[in-house]
């Protein structure tokens, strides 16, 4: 994957998408897409399509952002150490395009790992399960099988 120029992540990204992935901002709580959002599908990052997390690792933590106990693979974020704002954070990122997305925490649920993700809705495209192979998805199916 080519990470598409400044001008094009302009170009295709709103205001707050480019903020968010490209600045490291963080969007509002509890007034964004996909914070109360529970159907079943991937999330995918809004840059560069890259399967990020899963419906079914996504839970309510009250925080008003997304949260996830795990990525969808561990291979699917990065992590970074985050000293902005005189906190200790670990702020998490895509593989390929390197969007930010949010911090992850030692705050989750102790049975699922322990771990939260707190995701930035703007950083995020919800593909849902009826549509996965037809966006190029497919072989992430396999996973609601069962549901």
């Amino acid at each position: 994957m080519t990470k598409p120029t400044d001008a094009e992540l302009r170009e295709k990204l709103t205001a707050e998408q480019y903020a968010v992935t490209q600045k490291a901002a963080t969007e509002t709580p509890f007034n964004n897409k996909y914070d109360a959002w529970f159907d079943d599908g991937i999330y995918v990052d809004v840059v560069s399509g890259e399967p990020l997390f899963s419906s079914l690792d996504k839970y309510d933590a009250g925080c008003g952002w997304p949260s996830f106990t795990k990525p969808i693979e561990k291979k699917a974020v990065k992590r970074h150490l985050d000293t902005s704002h005189g906190m200790y954070r670990t702020e998490v990122t895509s593989q390929d395009a390197d969007s930010h997305l949010g911090h992850v925490f030692t705050d989750g649920p102790m049975a699922a790992g322990g771990l939260r993700y707190c995701i930035n809705s703007a950083a995020l495209k919800f593909v849902p399960v009826a549509e996965l192979a037809a966006q190029g998805y497919g072989e992430y199916a396999a996973l609601f099988d069962g549901e």
